[in-house]
């Protein structure tokens, strides 16, 4: 796509185009400029804007079930290719149900996700980071993909959890392979395989849940089993999907916010060295980090009735995506510099990388903490940190981020 776009020359959200997966804000500003409430071939509606996705993300009339949607082709083919209960999976889970029912969960949920906990958690955080950077010294070099950005948030979401040690790279694997599944493309081969991941990982939890039971401890798991309000709890199916939601959400999207944060230091050197002499700036660095590069890049919402955004009406029953990656670069909300790097822009927390409205991030909290102890131990530990080579995206769309990242640390 041509940044000189106009309008005889038509614009289009286009994952395919080349260099889509280095850089994807140029497409963003052309369609933001052109075509903001987009009509898109994959049968979906992208909004760009930053103050029309506030609006989405905020309103109550739209819905994140997917019963509300009318069919598209590639509901079609998870039909064709996934059994029944397949196709249930994940369903009953906060992100994927309305009130009243995701006011019920997410306030049993919430009585065992609670900023206390994360607070509490620092301390471990900090030991887990220093272990994985004095392994990262002996070597003089390392991925920080797979020897710090994945490891710490599995290892704090499972210790969270209570989840036993073992079958880690098993689960990677399966969690990342789940995840591909929130493209707006895929492949029949990838359904196949997030069917059997899916699987694999619902055995798992079960597996975990039910040694759980026998053996309760001070945990979150145990929490949720206990979980209680009113008299209400989780039943079966809930508890399996609010912990898949946990486990996977709770290490995916911190893996892709370290990695594309680092990254992002290591090619402004500026700003790198203004947060390697000034701790104070770790916890705003950290949310300008994640409006820069965010590893949210879409959220959708479902029409309920017919919805008018700029002279647009988007039908009901329709997949709509918010752009979080093109908000956070909106020039009409950050200004001129809003492609700029500035850890120390003073509105940077209101960035849309965590969502909006009631569905905002559950554990943002968590992200942000480990992001911040990561971050700012790892530049500060390493003073001649580096590339070593070329990094490599994970190619997906909406959860951004890399596959590695490889660089020199010194000693």
């Amino acid at each position: 796509m041509s940044e000189a776009a106009t309008e005889s020359e038509p614009v289009a959200f286009n994952p395919f185009e080349p260099g889509f997966f280095d850089d994807p804000y140029r497409q963003y500003a052309v369609l933001r400029e052109h075509d903001p409430v987009h009509h898109s071939p994959l049968e979906v509606w992208v909004l760009f804007r930053y103050d029309d996705i506030v609006g989405v993300l905020r309103d109550p009339s739209l819905s994140v079930q997917i019963d509300n949607a009318a069919p598209t082709a590639r509901m079609q083919m998870f039909a064709e290719q996934a059994p029944a209960e397949a196709q249930e999976r994940g369903a009953h889970s906060i992100l994927n149900v309305d009130p009243p029912d995701h006011t019920r969960l997410r306030r049993l949920v919430s009585k065992a996700f609670t900023p206390k906990m994360v607070h509490e958690l620092r301390p471990r955080i900090q030991e887990l980071v220093d272990d994985a950077l004095e392994t990262m010294a002996a070597r003089g070099e390392a991925d920080v993909i797979g020897d710090l950005a994945f490891p710490l948030p599995f290892t704090v979401i499972s210790e969270m959890l209570g989840m036993p040690d073992g079958n880690r790279d098993e689960v990677r694997g399966w969690s990342h392979t789940l995840t591909k599944t929130l493209d707006p493309i895929l492949s029949p081969e990838e359904v196949q395989a997030a069917l059997v991941a899916a699987n694999n990982m619902q055995a798992h939890i079960q597996d975990v849940l039910a040694w759980k039971r026998d053996h309760p401890a001070d945990d979150l798991l145990t929490g949720l089993l206990a979980a209680e309000d009113g008299g209400d709890r989780l039943s079966e199916v809930e508890l399996l999907d609010q912990v898949l939601l946990l486990y996977v959400a709770g290490h995916e999207t911190t893996v892709n916010l370290i990695g594309n944060a680092t990254l992002a230091l290591l090619g402004h050197p500026d700003q790198l060295a203004r947060l390697r002499t000034d701790p104070e700036l770790d916890a705003g660095a950290v949310e300008e980090l994640l409006r820069y590069d965010s590893p949210v890049q879409f959220s959708r919402r479902i029409t309920t009735a017919e919805l008018q955004i700029d002279g647009k009406t988007i039908p009901a029953g329709t997949f709509t995506l918010t752009c979080l990656g093109s908000a956070n670069h909106d020039e009409a909300r950050w200004g001129p510099t809003a492609d700029e790097l500035d850890i120390t822009r003073p509105d940077a927390g209101q960035h849309m990388s965590f969502g909006n409205g009631i569905h905002h991030c559950l554990g943002s909290s968590l992200a942000r903490t480990e992001a911040q102890v990561a971050i700012g131990t790892l530049v500060r530990r390493f003073p001649d940190l580096a590339l070593a080579g070329e990094p490599e995206r994970n190619g997906r769309v909406v959860l951004r981020g890399l596959e590695s990242l490889p660089v020199t640390v010194g000693s």
